[in-house]
């Protein structure tokens, strides 16, 4: 059986000041989780009332993949379980991988711009003023997308062995990854 990646990502209710800084991100609550699993071949979408079914999933997985997903998504979703999920979790974290190798962050957007020509459909402050406004459908559909661009760089980066940004003056530069 081939192994199950899981891709994921989650949209929070609230900002870091809402939540009393970056500190505390735990607080920040879930508004929707998603995940991508390539053993079952779908989309999973998880309201807060079913945390527990998505820290299973991610803790099933032979591999979860995200952006920025150890120092963001797993702390948040602790304030929901006593699973340590970065040390329980088999995880490649893209922006953690690339960030060791440029001595700098790069946002995912940036990323999948520069390598597939196609970027982010919007940011999670939008994603947070949709909770607001209850409009879930609209952070489904965001949270949804993220997954797949995720996704996509995670394959281009197996395929072509690195992945493309642009810097801060507009130079189209390449990163190398080891990604299997």
């Amino acid at each position: 059986m081939p192994p199950d990646i899981v891709y994921f990502d989650l949209e929070t209710q609230r900002t870091a000041n809402d939540a009393g800084g970056w500190d505390r991100k735990r607080d920040m609550g879930m508004s929707l989780g998603v995940t991508y699993s390539t053993r079952l071949g779908e989309y999973r979408i998880y309201r807060e009332q079913r945390v527990e079914e998505l820290v299973q999933q991610l803790l099933r997985a032979d591999l979860v993949v995200g952006f920025n997903v150890i120092n963001f998504d797993y702390e948040v979703l602790m304030g929901y379980t006593a699973y340590d999920l970065p040390h329980l979790c088999q995880t490649l974290d893209l922006m953690v991988d690339i960030e060791k190798k440029l001595g700098h962050r790069l946002g995912l957007d940036a990323v999948a711009s520069a390598s597939l020509g196609v970027g982010k459909t919007g940011d999670g402050l939008d994603a947070i003023r949709w909770w607001r406004e209850g409009r879930l459908l609209d952070i489904a559909e965001y949270c949804c997308f993220d997954v797949k661009c995720t996704k996509l760089v995670h394959e281009f980066g197996i395929a072509k062995k690195q992945l493309f940004y642009n810097d801060r003056f507009q130079q189209r530069k390449s990163v190398p990854v080891e990604w299997s």
